[in-house]
């Protein structure tokens, strides 16, 4: 069993402001004063944030079951569903891993949203998420670079919660990652905190390809990755 921890600062993400007026909705340049000035506040505000954090733990011995949508590692069963399990279905090896944005930008932008500066907040909000996502894309890079050197490929990144995989799902992932170094906790309804947190898995094998999201195949309409 492999396992491997990262800390990041914000520079190491390279998040621009730009791309936070996308996420938004503004294309770029045409984002009120208002607007890119707030953004530009917020990430000079996160540039001294010492939280942000990933992790990951490679499996060995997996099964899947295409018929049921089950895969199973370290003697969990994981419910996945068969869209997830069709995207994997040639793993050898599969990586639990976690991201997040640490506990700081969440409690900020829930603060001014409870003092009603609510634009201010959902910037905090945005922001995180694109923190624990680039946290989450860094991390894979160097899984990607690390099972090259094997000869082997990875998948792109499922989650519990999306493409049919329930969110319970969330408690048998953490149990393969006791006293996880992300410090992640998991309340009674699966939800992570903090709150700006990623967790999931990763297929890994000779035959593994890495494909963009099967967005045609879910019917969430409401998934982050849905048209990225």
């Amino acid at each position: 069993m492999i396992k491997r921890t990262f800390t990041y600062n914000l520079h190491d993400l390279n998040i621009e402001s730009s791309h936070i007026e996308n996420v938004i909705g503004y294309k770029t340049s045409e984002s009120p004063e208002t607007i890119t000035g707030l953004i530009r506040e917020v990430l000079s505000s996160c540039a001294g944030l010492a939280d942000i954090r990933s992790e990951y733990i490679i499996y060995d011995n997996i099964s899947l079951d295409l018929g049921s949508g089950t895969l199973s590692a370290g003697n969990i069963v994981f419910n996945t569903g068969k869209i997830i399990l069709s995207q994997v279905r040639k793993a050898e090896q599969v990586a639990i891993f976690l991201c997040t944005a640490g506990q700081e930008i969440g409690d900020m932008s829930r603060k001014l949203m409870k003092e009603g500066e609510l634009l201010k907040g959902y910037i905090y909000d945005v922001i995180g998420s694109e923190i624990a996502e680039s946290a989450a894309k860094r991390m894979q890079q160097f899984l990607k670079a690390e099972m090259m050197e094997q000869g082997m490929g990875i998948s792109n990144r499922f989650s519990p919660g999306y493409c049919g995989w329930d969110v319970s799902g969330q408690h048998k992932l953490f149990d393969l990652i006791p006293d996880n170094f992300c410090g992640i906790k998991l309340n009674e309804s699966a939800l992570m905190e903090p709150i700006k947190s990623i967790s999931g898995i990763i297929a890994i094998g000779k035959e593994v390809e890495y494909r963009p999201y099967a967005c045609n195949r879910c019917d969430d309409q409401n998934c982050i990755y849905r048209g990225r």
